[in-house]
């Protein structure tokens, strides 16, 4: 806009246009300069609302990294065995209520066969166990009563959906229920807990932060029609046999009625030559 600076102001009149030609010249300069400033903090705003997807999604990839790192090194850290053996303190409390306090013998062979001798006072044996891929074989000794199950009877009497093989890494101490399907975490002081939804649990799994090495794993049912949790709490590690190994155990499951036993490792080996002696007697009954 060109302005002739040559005005000669004559009289009121002229002096009044120039007033209002000032104000006017005023107004759209602020407004020309307010409608900049908006359009600056569009231009900022839709630059930044581009920038959050990045970021949620850069977010999300460290989570998930980190994630699958904890969960590599806790698999890492799992016992791996072919043969394995080991004495415990048994303190059970049925879902019944009734308490004991016994000694087992465990043995086992990798994916083939767990073997498990009870003794109670004064070291006499009154049950002898095999289970196999697909049976379970009780020799009740102070009955003597041979009872014939398929691997059914094993979910039956413990409560979980536990077949040979799971059933096996219960034992040695490594991770069950778990698998890499983890879609959040959490972190405690020294604690990182992984969240896995499986086939059949939601699974909460602690591990330590500095070892990695199982602390808890808190299960509920997928079922929302059983109401059935279970807790498995590993404690006092050792690593004298190879592997670091939890030689305290904690067991409970919870559903119409509760069912708790806690192990007590006393004893441990790895990797040597067992055997599995099984021979029913022809006097035992059939069951």
């Amino acid at each position: 806009m060109m302005v002739d600076l040559d005005i000669q102001v004559k009289n009121n009149k002229t002096m009044g246009r120039l007033f209002f030609f000032l104000i006017f010249a005023s107004l759209l300069f602020v407004s020309c300069r307010s409608t900049r400033t908006i359009q600056k903090a569009i231009v900022m705003k839709d630059t930044v609302s581009a920038a959050l997807p990045d970021t949620v999604e850069k977010l999300r990839e460290d989570s998930m990294a980190f994630i699958q790192k904890t969960y590599n090194q806790l698999i890492q850290n799992r016992v791996n065995f072919t043969t394995f053996s080991g004495k415990i303190d048994v303190d059970y409390t049925g879902a019944d209520g009734k308490k004991f306090d016994v000694n087992a013998h465990v043995r086992m062979y990798r994916d083939s066969v767990i073997w498990v001798s009870v003794t109670a006072i004064l070291g006499i044996e009154g049950l002898r166990a095999l289970i196999t891929k697909d049976s379970v074989l009780i020799l009740n000794k102070q009955d003597k009563v041979c009872t014939r199950r398929s691997l059914a009877y094993l979910q039956e009497i413990t409560s979980l959906p536990l077949d040979l093989h799971s059933l096996q890494d219960l034992i040695a101490g490594n991770p069950v229920f778990l698998d890499s399907a983890i879609h959040s975490y959490y972190k405690t002081p020294g604690n990182i807990s992984l969240l896995n939804k499986g086939e059949f649990f939601k699974n909460l799994f602690t591990v330590s932060e500095e070892t990695k090495l199982p602390v808890s794993s808190k299960l509920d049912d997928q079922n929302q029609q059983r109401n059935r949790t279970c807790f498995l709490g590993y404690d006092e590690y050792e690593n004298k046999r190879g592997p670091s190994f939890s030689t305290k155990r904690e067991i409970n499951v919870s559903e119409k009625n509760n069912l708790s036993i806690k192990l007590n490792f006393r004893q441990y080996e790895f990797n040597e030559t067992l055997s599995f002696p099984f021979t029913v007697p022809k006097s035992y009954r059939q069951n």
